[in-house]
């Protein structure tokens, strides 16, 4: 299937009470459960709900994922993948990444234990240079912010897969309809 087919339809399977042909917005907070020790598949919409649901099964289908996540923003996106890691880990970071990020690093990551190393992905030899025995994940950002520069992701996604860490990738800047 053609990626735009997959799109219109990944997550989009309306709604069988009304008729609605795509998946309806939700806005509601709370879903109605049978009793109160029978959870339903959905109770809180900050725990998610029908309408993120299917978009996190469209971006998931686009991506080629298992799964999608849609979180408020952008920052919220990077701030939960570096908390998947913890004290005494290491995460390599983009040398040239958007202020927010570096604020984040510099001011949360160090509570947690994480340490971080700052390099040029742009350049395989020096993310080999930052590897340590601790390192769990390299983030990237790319087109970077503010210099645009422009990181080979298939490249370190091979050398991070090389190492066995993560490749955490940020490209607000392009579309990942490539």
């Amino acid at each position: 299937m053609k990626k735009g087919t997959r799109l219109i339809h990944t997550g989009s399977e309306g709604d069988p009470h009304t008729g609605a042909v795509s998946t309806p917005i939700y806005q509601n907070v709370v879903f109605a459960r049978p009793d109160v020790y029978t959870p339903g598949q959905w109770e809180y919409s900050r725990l998610g709900n029908p309408t993120r649901a299917a978009l996190e099964q469209s971006i998931a289908s686009l991506e080629g994922a298992r799964h999608g996540f849609a979180l408020a923003s952008g920052m919220a996106a990077i701030a939960a993948a570096f908390l998947q890691f913890g004290c005494g880990d290491h995460i390599i970071v983009s040398r040239d990444v958007y202020g927010g990020t570096v604020s984040l690093v510099h001011r949360l990551l160090p509570r947690f234990g994480i340490q971080v190393d700052f390099a040029d992905t742009t350049d395989p030899d020096c993310i080999r240079e930052k590897i340590r025995t601790n390192t769990r994940a390299i983030f990237i950002e790319t087109p970077s912010n503010p210099l645009m520069k422009i990181t080979d992701l298939q490249a370190m996604a091979a050398l991070a897969k090389e190492y066995g860490l993560i490749t955490i990738a940020d490209n607000t800047f392009m579309t990942p309809y490539l």
